[in-house]
């Protein structure tokens, strides 16, 4: 009979502690790794814009309505803009590069495809946009003290993700990083640093003096 007892009584703690290992309780935190499961999540969005050409480029009043979409975008740092012209012409691709040169940008290489046809004797700008964001933040979802899986909670990661996806210059950054060009913050700084420390004192040449007479004396 006592044996018996022992034994219901072991396979009864081995079934709780099972049940307590995986449990999935609401409220209950169950990510017990240090990787947070709010990322940042990256979108791409592109705009375009149909412009009639003349065979020798886009008239005035097409570069001022190019002009015009771009404020309407709000056009700004990570953005591409490309033309998808089946006629491939130069005089088209100059037409729009001059246009995009005021706001301190460059045309990329090919255009990515959009839905539609560009019909003959037009031109397509694609502006490509992308965003980053943390869904699910801020996440309350743990409700309960209990921690048996010595868990992380709910809302962890999504201060330092969502400021991340939020600051980011370039959203893409944030999948394939950006290239390395040689040049360095602290490169640049030491040069002007260095053109300070070298430049002549002003009062190199002495101190030049202006002696006025008066006619009384």
């Amino acid at each position: 009979m006592t044996k018996i007892f022992h034994r219901t009584a072991a396979t009864a703690l081995i079934l709780g502690l099972g049940s307590l290992a995986g449990c999935t309780s609401p409220g209950v935190p169950i990510n017990r790794g240090l990787e947070s499961v709010h990322q940042p999540v990256v979108q791409r969005t592109n705009y375009t814009m149909d412009l009639v050409s003349n065979g020798t480029g886009l008239a005035p009043s097409e570069q001022r309505r190019l002009s015009g979409w771009f404020e309407a975008l709000d056009l700004r740092y990570g953005d591409k803009i490309s033309v998808d012209d089946p006629t491939a012409s130069s005089a088209n691709r100059a037409s729009v590069e001059a246009v995009v040169a005021r706001y301190g940008m460059l045309l990329t290489g090919d255009a990515p495809a959009t839905p539609g046809y560009v019909n003959p004797g037009t031109v397509r700008v694609v502006v490509s946009r992308t965003s980053a964001t943390v869904r699910g933040c801020p996440d309350w979802g743990t409700k309960s003290d209990t921690n048996m899986h010595n868990a992380t909670a709910s809302g962890f990661g999504c201060a330092v993700n969502g400021n991340m996806a939020a600051m980011v210059a370039n959203p893409e950054d944030l999948i394939k990083g950006t290239a390395n060009t040689g040049a360095t913050t602290v490169m640049s700084s030491n040069k002007a640093i260095d053109t300070y420390r070298e430049a002549k004192p002003t009062g190199g040449g002495g101190i030049t003096v202006n002696k006025q007479s008066s006619k009384g004396e």
